[in-house]
């Protein structure tokens, strides 16, 4: 396996990829969520890119534009379509042995992939995909996640001992039994457009939620829950650091790989 740093084309600007090499015919393009570059924050990406890679398929990551060491205008995940496209093209130009390229991409990764109807891929992974408007502070958990949040204190005698002590802020506790009972929000006109992006995609799908993240919990909350492609790591934070949850990320991808 080698890492090979490269540029390629979109339009007339030039943006940074990175290839980890590797025999498969099955390749992963990871697409990266915010305004991170393509090692991911705290080289994550880069990380999950070896550990594929050395499972035998080939990975490309890339900087879109105006990120990193990409040239152009930064205009956000609505608008990067174009970018994934032009980093599809040139994995199969620099690795011309695959003949599938499964995409992968966590926040607002994942929303652009769904924006972009899959993009030309020929698989999707899509984890804690980013539905929120606004100002993301401005996002509250879900009131599901408040009774769930209270649920799991309810069942931890340590907490229960807290309460009967005293040690909690009713007033701050009686707030969110409140919140926990409003009806679940209307769903985004984000929401809405990525829903309608993904309809309009004929290939696999796996959706990845990790469930102590809220990011997916705001998401849960405007999906149909019976969606036969969701899959669920309890207790993972968002971008999966534990040992445990980055195994169980990464076996989800090598099933799309593989399948």
């Amino acid at each position: 396996m080698r890492r090979l740093p490269l540029d390629f084309g979109c339009g007339e600007l030039k943006l940074a990829g990175t290839l980890d090499t590797a025999p498969g015919t099955t390749g992963l393009l990871i697409v990266s969520g915010g305004n991170e570059i393509r090692s991911g924050a705290f080289s994550g990406q880069s990380l999950l890119a070896a550990r594929i890679a050395r499972a035998g398929f080939p990975v490309f990551r890339f900087d879109r534009r105006g990120i990193g060491d990409s040239e152009g205008e930064n205009s956000g995940f609505r608008h990067s379509r174009r970018d994934i496209a032009a980093a599809l093209e040139a994995f199969r130009a620099m690795a011309p042995q695959i003949d599938r390229v499964i995409g992968f991409g966590n926040c607002d990764a994942a929303s652009a992939l769904m924006l972009a109807e899959g993009a030309g891929l020929d698989g999707l992974v899509l984890s804690n995909p980013w539905t929120i408007e606004g100002d993301p502070g401005d996002a509250a958990l879900p009131p599901s996640a408040i009774r769930a949040r209270y649920a799991e204190k309810l069942a931890n005698p340590r907490e229960v001992l807290r309460l009967l002590r005293g040690g909690v802020d009713l007033a701050r506790l009686g707030r969110g039994l409140v919140r926990s009972l409003a009806p679940a929000p209307a769903p985004s006109s984000l929401a809405e457009e990525m829903r309608a992006g993904l309809a309009a995609y004929d290939g696999p799908v796996r959706i990845l939620l990790a469930t102590g993240d809220r990011t997916a919990q705001v998401f849960a909350e405007c999906w149909d829950a019976g969606d036969p492609r969701i899959a669920r790591c309890d207790g993972a934070g968002h971008a999966y650091d534990r040992p445990e949850h980055r195994e169980w990320l990464d076996a989800q991808i090598l099933a799309a790989l593989r399948s």
